[in-house]
């Protein structure tokens, strides 16, 4: 009897227990869901998913800056063609030692070719017909399309808080939007219906106004594309009207809860990067969660405007505060990667370079343009194999008058822009990674001082993106 009573008093105690702690529903029918409810918004904290095909990429991308480098010294010469004695004693300027430049050089035969002087009998370096060709097919291809660089600097202004961007910021990023080196007086100074230089006393940095916003540009990249589907699909994809392609890396486990989250997620309205929201009261969880989609929207419009869909991390940071973005942007990203890729390899993960997936397939662009087409011809030059250079020469009669002609179309303004640093003499010390401040675009023109400037990017802006 005492044994059944004992055990009766802690059946009691059990159940009270777990009323307690579980809240429990005295209804049978009704199932209580709270304590067994996860979360239905999207994981902050994203595991990074390798993609190889974009790693593979900047890693072919990792040659072609350092053969930049070597093209421009050799360019920033009278003759264009440099002694190999002296290419020795000036390799530590752009990160090299005397022996690693000669045996660089060696590896891309297609690209660089060492030759005896006539006179001096001694031996000098020169780019190869080749290469001459495609910095003047890029040169050309710069030119033919600075109407729609004009258009695509009037959209990323027309995104700004204010209607104007730092001249610095555009400065840095202009060979990924496809801006000349000289856009301050090409683009800027000569189109002064759009645009407007203004020096602000308070911080003595120049300033990019527009002059007008005009409604007309004011449509996004992801606009048009569900336009596209909605056209296809007709009333059938009318849950898309605030969807964003998607496509996750392989290997990207999707959980069903992610799915759930995805799926509010792509149906939550926002408001266009392209809308002012200064006068909005942003104070509630919902207008958080559309302004956090809106910056999704900002960084898919960015990249959509650039030459290759590309940039680097650093760079976007510098139009942070101007466009309303987060503060942690890899970690932002990272939350997203069905829609963007964010790459470290190709410069030892010191920068970091942000791909949009839907503009890539198998490693090239969708829709190419013919600066990225004229860029890749250098990739294609890198990538050749050295031992067909040797075999090319001996078949093929190289014609020096011929060179000197084609040599003499490349322009000495577009040789002094492109690499005024040289003359300059500021010295890169052999400690500092090769890659750190180098554009990140395939056939861009790199100097020192864009080096420095993406260098203390990375430096400052570590915080804000990590």
């Amino acid at each position: 009897m005492r044994v059944f009573i004992f055990r009766i008093s802690n059946f009691f105690k059990q159940n009270l227990q777990l009323i307690h702690h579980h809240q429990y529903n005295p209804n049978p029918n009704f199932s209580s869901i709270r304590e067994f409810s996860q979360s239905t918004s999207i994981p902050k904290k994203q595991q990074r998913i390798r993609d190889h095909g974009y790693d593979n990429y900047m890693e072919i991308e990792k040659k072609t800056r350092k053969v930049l480098k070597f093209q421009n010294l050799i360019l920033s010469e009278p003759n264009q063609s440099i002694p190999i004695s002296r290419l020795e004693t000036q390799a530590h300027r752009i990160g090299f030692t005397r022996h690693e430049a000669i045996a660089f050089i060696l590896k891309f035969l297609h690209v660089f070719e060492i030759f005896e002087h006539p006179v001096q009998r001694i031996l000098f370096c020169r780019l190869t017909r080749k290469a001459i060709l495609q910095i003047e097919q890029e040169r050309l291809a710069l030119a033919d399309q600075v109407e729609r660089a004009v258009t695509r600097l009037r959209k990323m202004i027309m995104m700004s808080n204010g209607l104007r961007l730092r001249l610095e910021h555009v400065r840095i990023a202009r060979s990924a939007l496809g801006l000349p080196d000289d856009f301050e007086y090409s683009v800027v100074l000569r189109y002064p219906e759009f645009f407007r230089l203004v020096d602000a006393k308070e911080t003595r940095n120049k300033y990019i106004e527009l002059v007008e916003f005009d409604p007309k540009l004011a449509k996004c990249a992801i606009e048009d594309a569900r336009e596209r589907v909605y056209r296809e699909r007709g009333s059938e994809a009318e849950d898309i009207r605030f969807s964003f392609l998607i496509d996750f890396p392989p290997g990207f486990k999707i959980s069903k809860y992610f799915r759930i989250a995805m799926w509010k997620w792509q149906r939550l309205p926002y408001w266009s990067p392209y809308e002012d929201v200064l006068g909005y009261d942003l104070r509630s969880i919902e207008a958080q969660k559309r302004m956090e989609k809106r910056a999704v929207a900002t960084i898919h419009e960015l990249l959509s405007l650039t030459v290759e869909k590309k940039i680097t991390l650093e760079r976007i940071a510098h139009f942070r505060m101007a466009m309303n973005l987060p503060k942690k942007l890899k970690e932002f990203l990272l939350q997203h990667q069905g829609i963007f890729y964010v790459s470290t390899r190709g410069n030892h993960g010191k920068l970091h370079t942000v791909f949009l997936r839907e503009a890539y397939s198998k490693g090239e662009l969708v829709e190419p343009n013919d600066l990225y087409l004229a860029r890749r011809k250098l990739v294609e030059l890198v990538l050749l194999s050295p031992r067909k250079a040797r075999v090319d020469r001996e078949l093929i009669g190289y014609r020096r008058s011929k060179l000197d002609d084609e040599m003499g179309q490349v322009t000495r303004a577009y040789v002094e822009d492109a690499c005024e640093d040289f003359k300059g003499g500021d010295r890169v010390e052999q400690g500092v990674d090769e890659e750190d401040g180098l554009s990140s675009d395939i056939g861009s023109d790199v100097d020192s001082a864009n080096e420095d400037d993406d260098f203390d990017d990375c430096v400052s802006n570590e915080k804000e993106i990590s």
